[in-house]
């Protein structure tokens, strides 16, 4: 690579810090990313839009001083809405869709951190898979084995971090679509607080309280100092998240002193569990306990039977409030202009009733307490971070004629995920681990409402312990 060629050495802020000293101009930054955009997205196929003339653009106009000026900074094609830019939401059937006068505040956020927005990035069709393989676009492939899934539906995201184009990307969960990609590529992805970063003004809540914005990251203090960044109320809200006692990135580092930490192998599915998840999961909880932590496994009694229903009725009614938001086609689409699952979880969605959906609130917020129950003595749940090596391309298929065999497969892989979207708990992934094949394998670690400053004095310690910043697939080298 010509240009600045230590631009892989560097975390986000690594980047920054040099643009603030002067080291390297933001043009410099924008080019190495390109550039890296140019040789390695024809292998994983993480960015589907350019957007380099108007990234070149926002510098020459100049970046104002924040945490992160300078740094080139891909955005999801889905949730996140940029004036004058085009959001296809990975669909055919959107993918004319008129695009939007103004920023979300989510993106203005960004925007005042000195991001340089420059692409965007490949998702599935509305988000509803944890794969990212649309026939939009098709499929991202993972930089570790570009046989495997990326995971998502935030899979360009994390294939553009894994492959080191960029140091952090824009990214969403709604069910385990940040922490299913970073466990996939070997990344930092938490899924903050329900009603951390707000939706305003397009949203309220996004998949009835389930959904949330943030990124993919290398290191954990980009992680921390991005959501500084974006967290806090918007206009309208209908619900904010606690406010934390102080900045986010000053966890880092902090003392976690000794925390109460229980695991689990135990899925709330009972799906079952490979061998090379729960090794890692055993390895992360020796190392706690070697760090001091009390350390015990510990399942959380909740209903964990009502769980992956009691999301699918959320998916389903929000499907169809979703399928007939095109703003010129003015109707649903038909069968043929979606894929197979996106339209029959949208006609699941018209069989249920009203009643339906508040009994699925209704289960949501048990969960919820059953949780707070559960952390009244724990800090922090480990948990595997998937239940099996990241599958082949082509297995969780949105073209599958079997709904319900395709949301299965997609619970099969990652079960441990989509309860804390229920539950509105803040909860990350991170890349412990390395499977006999050389592929990223994580553990989840999750604590209370509101309390990602555990998380991140718990990831910044197991990250100084086992860093993993180095390790790199073969696609980087």
């Amino acid at each position: 690579m010509s240009g600045f060629a230590d631009y892989e050495a560097y975390d986000a802020l690594g980047l920054a810090e040099l643009v603030r000293q002067r080291k390297v101009a933001p043009t410099e930054l924008l080019e190495a990313a390109i550039e890296r955009v140019e040789a390695r997205n024809t292998t994983v196929n993480a960015v589907t839009m350019r957007l380099d003339d108007l990234a070149r653009k926002t510098i020459a106009q100049g970046l104002p001083a924040g945490p992160f000026t300078g740094v080139p900074f891909p955005v999801k094609d889905l949730t996140a809405s940029i004036a004058g830019v085009r959001m296809t939401r990975g669909s055919r059937f959107f993918a004319d869709t008129p695009p939007p006068a103004t920023d979300s505040e989510h993106v203005a956020r960004l925007k005042r951190a000195g991001l340089v927005i420059f692409g965007r990035t490949n998702t599935c069709e509305l988000g509803l898979s944890l794969t990212c393989e649309p026939r939009l676009h098709g499929p991202t492939r993972n930089p570790w084995d570009t046989t495997r899934i990326s995971g998502g539906s935030s899979g360009g995201a994390a294939a553009a971090v894994g492959a080191r184009m960029v140091p952090i990307a824009h990214a969403s969960d709604g069910f385990g679509s940040i922490r299913a990609p970073a466990a996939c590529c070997g990344l930092v992805g938490l899924k903050p607080t329900r009603g951390r970063n707000t939706m305003a003004p397009y949203t309220g809540e996004g998949l009835g309280g389930c959904s949330t914005e943030h990124a993919v990251t290398l290191t954990v203090r980009d992680c921390a100092a991005l959501l500084d960044a974006t967290a806090g109320p918007g206009a309208g809200d209908p619900y904010v998240a606690p406010a934390p006692a102080r900045p986010f990135l000053q966890e880092v580092g902090a003392p976690p002193g000794r925390l109460r930490i229980a695991w689990t192998a135990t899925p709330p599915n009972g799906a079952p569990v490979d061998a090379e998840p729960l090794r890692v999961l055993r390895e992360t909880v020796r190392l706690c306990s070697d760090l001091g932590h009390e350390v015990e496994e510990a399942t959380p009694a909740i209903d964990g039977a009502a769980v992956v229903p009691t999301f699918l009725t959320l998916i389903a009614a929000n499907t169809v409030v979703n399928l007939a938001s095109h703003p010129s086609a003015g109707r649903s689409p038909r069968p043929d202009e979606v894929e197979r699952v996106t339209y029959a979880t949208g006609q699941k969605g018209e069989r249920l009733s009203s009643a339906d959906y508040v009994r699925a609130t209704q289960a949501a917020h048990r969960l919820g307490r059953q949780m707070a129950a559960f952390h009244a003595r724990w800090d922090v749940l480990l948990t595997p971070g998937l239940a099996m090596l990241p599958p082949k391309l082509g297995w969780i298929d949105m073209m599958l004629d079997d709904v319900d065999e395709y949301w299965r497969r997609v619970f099969a892989f990652s079960p441990f995920t989509v309860c804390f979207n229920l539950t509105g708990q803040p909860a990350i992934m991170l890349p412990l681990g390395v499977s006999a094949e050389g592929l990223p394998l994580a553990v989840q670690c999750v604590a209370r409402y509101g309390d990602e400053a555990t998380l991140f004095r718990l990831a910044a310690q197991l990250e100084a312990a086992r860093p993993w910043i180095d390790r790199a697939p073969s696609v980087a080298g």
